[in-house]
């Protein structure tokens, strides 16, 4: 049901004349139901969150925020994007703009938001929450762990809380596919049809392990223990090693797909002081799209500016990592980039951009509440980053501790944002039941979101949302239908 609403639109000025301002956006409805709710953004940010649709994840059915009574904000997190590539940095040539991004923005813009709905209302939001995947996940985080006093609840969705760590990360990524020479062909880069060969085979080893074969893998760690790189390379090499065709892999793909699938090593530690970046799931179920391993079916690869189905995707992030934040000089190569010659700047970057506090004590001590989750198939941000970032959480506090205000859910099947199974949760409902009732979140469904035609038959699928360390095992009767497969009456959460 609509709502009569204000919107209102503004800067924040910087204290640097040269600085873009931060530009947001509020919409402040007649009704109110005195909460507010900050969208986060996506990528490196540049365009102005508006706030009127869904949040992250939430369903497509359930009534937007607006309509609910929330305020709703966002903003561009201090640079204009507009006409700019995918990644654009070059705003990290200014300080101001470059800390803004890094976290400031998120801290400016619910001060001002706080302010006007002060002005308006006559009161401050009697509970404030904020919600964001990917970029916006990394805000989320800014927002429980530096600014935790100004938040009641925060939502995030895949992370990229570790940005120097992750893209840097993402950047050893691009080399294992390109090598080191820009402009140069090479021999590691697998195209889509051939990336689509190892897919099927991981789903034909790993599929029926959680129960039932149902397009998901679920049992990850189980399928961890089948498909290893010496099975890859039992079933999957060319006979020669030499490439010979889109059904195997030259001894250069396997490499590559080896390197993918492993641990990046650092010579150094980023300011957090961890010296490695974890894996993808390549061997886990990962579909990696055209436009994350490849140009084409046919096209070998070329270090050109972004094309949608173009230039695998991690160089992007790599990219705009060492020419807009570390070297700030947006000519220079990546691919010639040597992290092991830029420790100090890294270092000191890091300090900035990453939020990896795993105190979030101003936070829980007014009764803060953290929803996460990351999903299985996860090829933008491996799931395994925000798995690293837990671990550290309950090893710092105890699961007994972290218990009281956090939950955390990995997601089989779900990729970034999308995926096999495109999980959509009202998050925020079973959020506001914890941080004002004190009812911690049980027994939460995830639809699967894809409406796509050549899913038909699974879309809109239902799974129970299982905590890290358990995963939707199949319990429904043998020789399971479809209807039955896409009932998450069928499944329950296991501990693997």
């Amino acid at each position: 049901m609509a709502r009569s609403y204000c919107k209102a639109t503004g800067s924040i000025l910087s204290l640097d004349s040269a600085a873009s301002p931060i530009r947001f956006e509020m919409n402040l409805p007649a009704s109110w139901n005195q909460r507010a709710l900050q969208f986060g953004g996506g990528g490196t940010d540049g365009s102005v969150v508006t706030g009127l649709g869904q949040y992250s994840e939430e369903p497509a059915n359930i009534a937007t925020l607006l309509a609910r009574g929330y305020v709703t904000l966002g903003s561009d997190s201090g640079h204009d994007a507009t006409g700019k590539p995918p990644f654009d940095t070059s705003f990290a040539l200014n300080q101001e703009e470059l800390m803004n991004f890094a976290q400031y923005q998120v801290k400016k813009t619910v001060d001002v938001a706080k302010f006007l709905m002060q002005k308006v209302y006559g009161q401050k939001p009697r509970y404030t929450y904020f919600a964001g995947g990917s970029q916006g996940g990394h805000e989320a985080f800014d927002a429980a762990q530096r600014y935790g006093g100004d938040y009641d609840g925060v939502i995030a969705n895949y992370p990229a809380y570790n940005l120097q760590n992750m893209w840097q990360g993402a950047l050893a990524q691009a080399k294992a596919i390109y090598g080191n020479a820009s402009g140069v062909a090479s021999p590691a880069w697998s195209n889509p049809a051939k990336v689509a060969t190892l897919v099927t085979y991981v789903a034909s080893q790993c599929d029926g392990l959680d129960g039932v074969s149902d397009g998901i893998i679920s049992n990850v760690p189980a399928c961890n223990a089948k498909v290893t790189m010496q099975a890859v390379r039992a079933a999957l090499r060319c006979p020669d090693g030499t490439d010979t065709g889109d059904t195997c892999f030259s001894d250069a793909q396997l490499e590559a797909v080896e390197k993918i699938g492993s641990p990046v090593q650092f010579s150094f530690a980023f300011a957090s002081g961890t010296t490695t970046y974890p894996k993808w799931p390549i061997l886990e179920g990962a579909t990696f799209r055209s436009n994350h391993l490849g140009q084409s079916n046919t096209a070998d690869p070329t270090k050109v500016p972004f094309v949608p189905g173009g230039t695998a995707f991690q160089y992007f992030p790599g990219k705009g990592d060492v020419q807009g934040f570390i070297t700030q000089n947006l000519s220079y190569d990546p691919l010639a980039f040597d992290p092991s010659q830029w420790v100090t700047r890294l270092q000191q970057v890091s300090g900035w951009t990453d939020a990896v506090s795993t105190n979030l004590s101003a936070f829980t001590a007014h009764g803060g509440k953290l929803l996460l989750t990351h999903g299985t198939i996860d090829d933008s941000i491996t799931p395994y980053n925000t798995i690293q970032y837990w671990q550290k959480l309950v090893a710092a506090n105890g699961q007994s501790a972290v218990s009281q205000f956090a939950r955390f859910y990995l997601i089989p099947g779900k990729g970034h944002g999308e995926g096999l199974f495109n999980a959509k949760v009202d998050m925020l409902s079973a959020l506001e039941a914890w941080v004002e009732q004190g009812v911690a979140p049980m027994n939460l469904i995830a639809s699967d979101g894809n409406t796509d035609a050549a899913t038909a038959a699974t879309n809109g699928r239902t799974r129970p949302l299982c905590e890290y360390g358990s995963y939707p095992k199949y319990i429904g009767p043998e020789s399971a239908t479809q209807t039955q497969m896409n009932d998450a009456a069928n499944f329950t959460c296991t501990t693997y």
